[in-house]
């Protein structure tokens, strides 16, 4: 299970992260039609639970003709679900970025896209660092919610693993204390990059 686990996470949070990262300089912009379009995706994953996202992915598509895998569908719906939550942290963190400093950028003849890469982004990733690890870490826990898509991950193979011992408190409180040692050395990592980030800025 944790040989799906892993990559699952690892793979949906950098896709979601870029994603976010996109539409949070698309928002900030404002650049017309796409600004709207931005708005509604953050609008329907932010207000729709993931279950429901994971299950119209893998189960409604096909009823229009579009086939996704289980473990493919599941990387879209945890990355698009990310991409939403992500965007807003990321888009309050580069509107706190002082606008003095995006105008001193135009005044040496940077453009607006160098200005966001080199400038901004960076100390929007510095006040934005907490809440996205803690993205990081709920998707951790919400890949679970695969295991009702068929993706064998870690709470799929307990499941499978129940059904054949009957021993369901001592598989999935063992399950749960899994999740509590991943979250817990995540939780460390996180101390650790913050100090690291402090140094820096």
């Amino acid at each position: 299970g944790l040989t799906v686990t892993i990559p699952l996470t690892l793979i949906s949070f950098v896709v979601g992260l870029a994603l976010a990262i996109a539409v949070a300089l698309v928002r900030v912009a404002k650049v017309p039609v796409i600004q709207r379009i931005a708005q509604f995706y953050v609008w329907v994953f932010r207000g729709t639970p993931l279950l429901v996202q994971l299950f119209v992915i893998f189960f409604g598509l096909p009823s229009v003709g579009i086939v996704v895998p289980a473990f493919p569908s599941a990387i879209i719906a945890f990355s698009l679900n990310v991409g939403a939550y992500a965007s807003e942290t990321l888009r309050g963190a580069i509107l706190a970025v002082p606008k003095g400093q995006i105008e001193a950028g135009l005044t040496t003849n940077l453009n607006y896209l160098t200005i966001m890469r080199l400038i901004v982004l960076p100390q929007a990733f510095r006040s934005a660092f907490p809440a996205l690890f803690n993205t990081f870490i709920s998707l951790v826990k919400d890949t679970s919610l695969a295991a009702n898509i068929t993706v064998a991950e870690m709470f799929m193979a307990a499941q499978r693993i129940v059904a054949t011992t009957y021993e369901p408190l001592v598989l999935y409180c063992e399950v749960g204390l899994i999740y509590l040692a991943f979250c817990t050395v995540l939780t460390w990592l996180q101390g650790i990059c913050e100090r690291q980030l402090a140094k820096r800025f």
